[in-house]
């Protein structure tokens, strides 16, 4: 199970990946947790991020390919992975598709998890976070009990600031601009497939392994 999830934010894919991983055994490859390691543990990639980051720059794509070819290197990944957040347009998409020709372990599929845009806005412009847990529900679809439990025991539910329409609106029209050519790349090689990403966690996952063949 070597695939790549695509999908706009809020379509679920880090909790996706997640489960894979936790129930499957297939290592997911997220590049933002790849690039905090590699900063922290201060490697020569972690240093040449930092140092674009605090530049206020983006980090190359060079060097994120440098980090997944390092990640892909160790033996968990030999016969699966998920990658996360990777990659984000065409062109990212061609590089990995070189590098992971290069170590002879290349794509089974693409999984784009499909959501419609109006449960997109309310999945992301929901979320509320407990003042005092840190537990996340979104007022839109959680349980009514969990939220009035929140309440009940004196927390808050707190909105991120970036979690209002026009920024999400924004962070939308991005990825449906850059993002979504991804689609027709992977659809010409064969390897595209498209799962139905609205339901649970469960439902959702059932779907994917399916699609996935798994």
């Amino acid at each position: 199970m070597r695939i790549v999830l695509l999908g706009a934010p809020g379509s679920g894919k880090g909790t996706q990946a997640q489960r894979l991983q936790a129930e499957h055994g297939a290592p997911q490859i997220s590049t933002g947790d790849l690039l905090r390691a590699a900063v922290k543990a201060g490697t020569e990639l972690g240093k040449r991020a930092k140092a674009a980051m605090d530049a206020g720059e983006l980090v190359s794509d060079d060097i994120v390919l440098g980090m997944i070819h390092h990640r892909l290197a160790e033996p968990d990944t030999e016969t699966s992975f998920v990658l996360d957040g990777f990659p984000r347009n065409a062109a990212q998409a061609q590089a990995l598709e070189d590098l992971l020709t290069g170590i002879e372990k290349p794509l089974d599929t693409a999984v784009l998890m499909d959501v419609d845009n109006d449960i997109l806005m309310k999945r992301l412009t929901g979320r509320r976070t407990c003042s005092k847990t840190g537990k996340i529900v979104n007022i839109h679809f959680s349980a009514k009990e969990d939220i009035e439990d929140i309440v009940a025991n004196g927390g808050e539910l707190m909105r991120r600031a970036d979690d209002n329409e026009e920024t999400i609106a924004n962070r939308l029209g991005v990825y449906r601009e850059q993002t979504a050519p991804l689609i027709d790349f992977y659809r010409e090689r064969g390897k595209l497939v498209t799962v139905d990403a609205v339901g649970s966690m469960e439902e959702v996952q059932q779907r994917l392994l399916e699609a996935v063949g798994a």
